[in-house]
């Protein structure tokens, strides 16, 4: 059994009572709100292991509340968006979530989504924490989970951290779509999911406004490379 636990933004009251019955028998507590504004308020001033976040809230959207927490809440965040709605899922991902589902799910679905999150950040509280790397003007601090480029304070999410820390430890090195989303997402790459290709977007943007030159390389269709130096020096 976990202890973990889990706040569900969602103003489908009786969807919220019926997941907190499922997912508290599976060994979670689970807190609720049903509007943007409440659940902000419990997101900053509680601790929680997963924040399960709607896009359609009264008061604030899902869209309003993640640009409130910002990037300084580190609290995992898993969006439920509509299905088929791409555009939810880029902009969920643009302002700090984590992973997306789409709704209506089902909650077995739902679960192992969660496990897989979750498990994904005991690794990570579980690796050594004085590690740090330094690589073409970027610095990585394993104990303070702080990022400088070119000595300035980069702010990244949890998952944006992770992504970049993996590239760095493979510098030069072509790290594939499919170990990034196993490794950082906890889950195998699905066709079609842009979930990698926006958070190292992500990334890129945040470096980029201390870096002239990009620093990760693209390669079309397979992956990407974190680069020791400028991009013609890597073969």
């Amino acid at each position: 059994m976990t202890n973990k636990h889990l706040l569900l933004i969602d103003d489908d009251q009786e969807l919220v009572e019926l997941l907190t019955e499922f997912l508290t028998s599976e060994g979670y507590q689970i807190s609720s709100a049903f509007d943007g504004v409440s659940g902000l308020e419990q997101a900053k001033t509680e601790q929680y292991s997963l924040i399960l976040l709607d896009v359609m809230l009264p008061g604030l959207n899902g869209f309003e509340l993640l640009k409130a927490l910002g990037d300084k809440h580190h609290t995992p965040i898993l969006m439920l968006t509509a299905k088929g709605d791409d555009t939810d899922r880029v902009l969920g991902l643009e302002l700090g979530a984590d992973d997306y589902l789409p709704k209506p799910y089902n909650p077995s679905e739902l679960l192992a989504r969660i496990k897989a999150i979750l498990r994904r950040i005991d690794i990570i509280q579980n690796k050594d924490k004085t590690l740090s790397l330094e690589h073409n003007h970027v610095l990585i601090k394993g104990a303070t989970r702080e990022v400088f480029c070119h000595n300035q304070l980069v702010l990244l999410t949890g998952t944006e951290f992770e992504m970049l820390h993996l590239l760095m430890e493979n510098l030069d090195t072509i790290v594939s779509k499919e170990q990034l989303s196993e490794q950082i997402l906890g889950r195998p790459l699905s066709a079609y999911d842009r979930s990698i290709d926006m958070h190292i977007s992500n990334i890129r943007k945040k470096l980029q406004l201390h870096a002239e030159l990009d620093k990760i390389k693209t390669i079309r269709g397979v992956g990407y490379v974190f680069m020791s130096g400028d991009e013609s020096d890597i073969e």
